[in-house]
């Protein structure tokens, strides 16, 4: 009697054929008895010049299997052929990356040369690092923005979000912090543009060339004009660059990301796609495990350390959507923007009492910054309790004690104000950078009233207390000179 082989033994074929296209979901059809792995590539192999990449997402039955394009599906057939790899996605990463603006696979989208055939490549799916080879530092970032270094100090291999609705300043904050961070930081940067307008990224690009940053910087897109998968996946592009930098080179890397949400936003798309049944609010059932594979591999290890900094859209600026809530719940330092700051024509229009760092604590930042720190957090927090008194009753019916707090707390609100170096083209006044040893003397002089007899105004945009001096006194002789 002749021997059946067992099928499990046959080895699966690597070609299998479209079955049904969904949008940027497709179904493939392999006959054989192994399905290529969940996360593992799949090649389209059609008449377009780019090719066409799909991930592997889940298995419907024995010989059908479901995956997410990272291109366009538009004239994609039924029967077109399929290329298993059998292996992750795999980007270029190292020394020929940098410099360059990629797709989320790789690809140079800067109509430059291509890359080196000899370019080293590395999965986009890694576990994060070990917990005990991970290291904490508590060295402070300073960015030399008066608000963020008084009141939510960065931590250099830590992780810092700015939270806000749409038009409040994000991604002019993000812009800021990569132009302070080029000029004092010495590492590589890598940008993630997540799911943003392509108009941005231009601008980027351009900037970073003018400035000539670029030759240490990484650009990854996916913008808001491309597939779910393109922006659910460029996220972790970007991290891969970071990584090696960070694990092979043993150089500190800055990784900013704009915008977080999107990448939530384009996994819950992919999720729909998927037939999978939504979560609260609409969001994916997988949301919270999406977002810590994400989070957790950005961390410091012996020697070198990826810093992010990310910029996450708020919906209806709602602080309680679960996307919002499920990502701050990994940061280290939350930076709120809030709109009514932006409306009274405060900018940064961080929030000082809704923000918070870790790093605020004695034993990090100093016993001297701590307590200016809480005692500007104290008498803003204050103003704002009697705000609704002021507006009704109005400054005369306060205590002394009330008055003159109030008088003060004003002028911390004006001071913590700062023009940025990217928007002076926009607003016709210089950008100012103020060290942080400025930032807590200007404070501690406004607790103490050295500006009582000073107009609000002088305190308002400018950068050190000297600066405002000079303001102050150029208004006054001005005043001066109108009433003669």
């Amino acid at each position: 009697m002749q021997h059946q082989p067992d099928p499990s033994s046959i080895p699966a074929s690597p070609y299998g054929v479209v079955h049904a296209v969904r949008g940027a979901v497709v179904d493939v059809v392999f006959e054989g008895t192994d399905l290529p792995p969940i996360n593992s590539a799949l090649v389209v192999e059609w008449d377009r010049p780019a090719p066409l990449v799909l991930e592997v997402h889940s298995h419907l039955d024995q010989t059908t299997l479901r995956a997410v394009a990272f291109q366009s599906t538009a004239g994609l057939a039924r029967g077109v052929s399929v290329y298993a790899t059998g292996a992750p996605v795999t980007v270029p990463v190292g020394k020929a990356v940098l410099g360059r603006l990629l797709d989320v696979v790789g690809e140079p989208q800067d109509n430059g040369e291509a890359l080196p055939d000899d370019t080293p490549r590395r999965s986009i799916h890694a576990p994060p690092p070990a917990l005990h080879a991970q290291t904490r530092t508590t060295d402070v970032f300073e960015t030399g923005i008066k608000v963020i270094d008084l009141l939510t100090p960065m931590a250099q291999g830590g992780k810092a979000a700015m939270f806000g609705g749409a038009g409040v300043g994000k991604t002019v904050l993000v812009m800021e912090l990569i132009r302070a961070m080029v000029e004092k930081y010495q590492g590589i940067s890598v940008f993630a543009g997540i799911g943003e307008r392509s108009r941005e990224g231009h601008e980027l690009l351009t900037e970073m060339r003018g400035s000539g940053v670029l030759e240490r910087t990484v650009l990854v897109y996916g913008q808001m004009n491309e597939p779910p998968g393109a922006r659910w996946r460029a996220a972790l592009t970007a991290l891969t660059v970071s990584e090696y930098f960070r694990d092979h080179q043993h150089r500190n890397v800055l990784l900013l990301m704009d915008n977080v949400f999107r990448f939530v936003q384009a996994g819950a798309e992919v999720s729909s796609l998927l037939g999978r049944l939504p979560s609260r609010v609409g969001y994916q059932p997988t949301l919270a495990t999406e977002v810590a594979r994400l989070q957790e591999r950005i961390a410091s290890v012996a020697g070198s350390a990826v810093t992010a900094i990310q910029a996450v859209y708020v919906p209806a600026d709602d602080f309680t959507d679960p996307a919002v809530t499920t990502i701050s719940s990994h940061m280290d330092c939350v930076i709120v923007l809030s709109r009514a700051q932006a409306a009274e024509g405060f900018y940064p229009a961080i929030d000082p009492l809704a923000s918070s760092s870790i790093l605020l604590d004695p034993l990090v930042v100093g016993k001297t910054h701590y307590e200016i720190a809480e005692a500007v957090r104290q008498a803003l927090a204050r103003f704002r309790e009697l705000t609704d008194i002021i507006s009704l009753l109005g400054v005369e019916e306060l205590s002394t004690a009330d008055r003159l707090l109030v008088k003060r707390a004003r002028r911390l609100k004006r001071f913590l104000t700062q023009p940025f170096m990217v928007t002076e083209a926009f607003t016709g006044t210089r950008g100012a950078s103020v060290p942080l040893a400025d930032t807590l003397a200007g404070c501690q002089a406004i607790l103490d009233g050295v500006t009582d007899s000073w107009s609000e105004s002088a305190l308002y945009m400018v950068g050190t207390l000297e600066d405002a001096r000079r303001k102050n006194a150029a208004q006054a002789a001005s005043k001066a000179g109108d009433a003669a």
